[in-house]
């Protein structure tokens, strides 16, 4: 029994790393070093330290999780994650816990060969506009914006890697005579 509880954990440890390895905003983090010179070695770390987490928790609610990752990725590699995908891979992660403490391995490989078939590449490019690359030039602090685009590794995915949409201006948008001076931005009621 101990050579299948051992093949159990070595499956829920290689879905965690699929599932890690799957998610575009650590691929982002890594891609463009937001953790440092030793972001790969971060990233390869963080799928330990996740395994090890539900493995010392063993009753973790979905909050807990998304909780922890964010903090990692927050502390390891300055990266607030805003896309909604927090929940989705803390879910994923839970689901996968679930079936290694059920002792279904079958169930664990096939999430995890389902995880890897699903994997987008990403490429985060940064940009800025006219009127922020003279703001930017002075201001070392400055935040900057990036669009991400994902590309399917070439397994079929369902359009689970859509390209995005062209951002169209709305009536929402921001014009440069609602930027003040000291970087703040007036907010105008809509008509």
């Amino acid at each position: 029994m101990a050579g299948a509880g051992e093949d159990s954990r070595a499956l829920f440890g290689a879905g965690v790393r699929a599932a890690l390895e799957a998610w575009p905003a650590l691929q982002i983090a890594v891609e463009n070093s937001f953790g440092g010179v030793h972001s790969q070695e971060k990233a390869e770390w963080l799928g330990g330290a996740v395994e090890e987490y539900f493995l010392r928790n063993a009753d973790l609610e979905l909050d807990e999780v998304e909780d922890f990752l964010g903090e990692l990725m927050t502390n390891e590699f300055d990266t607030v994650v805003e896309d909604g995908s927090l929940p989705q891979v803390s879910q994923q992660l839970q689901t996968m816990f679930q079936h290694f403490q059920r002792g279904d391995g079958a169930a664990l490989k096939e999430m995890a060969s389902h995880i890897t078939q699903r994997k987008c590449k990403v490429r985060a490019t940064a940009f800025t506009t006219s009127s922020e690359a003279e703001a930017d030039k002075d201001d070392a602090d400055s935040v900057e914006e990036m669009e991400v685009t994902a590309t399917n590794d070439g397994a079929a995915t369902d359009g689970v890697c859509p390209q995005p949409e062209p951002s169209v201006p709305d009536s929402q948008t921001i014009k440069e005579e609602d930027i003040v001076e000291d970087g703040w931005t007036i907010v105008r009621r809509k008509k």
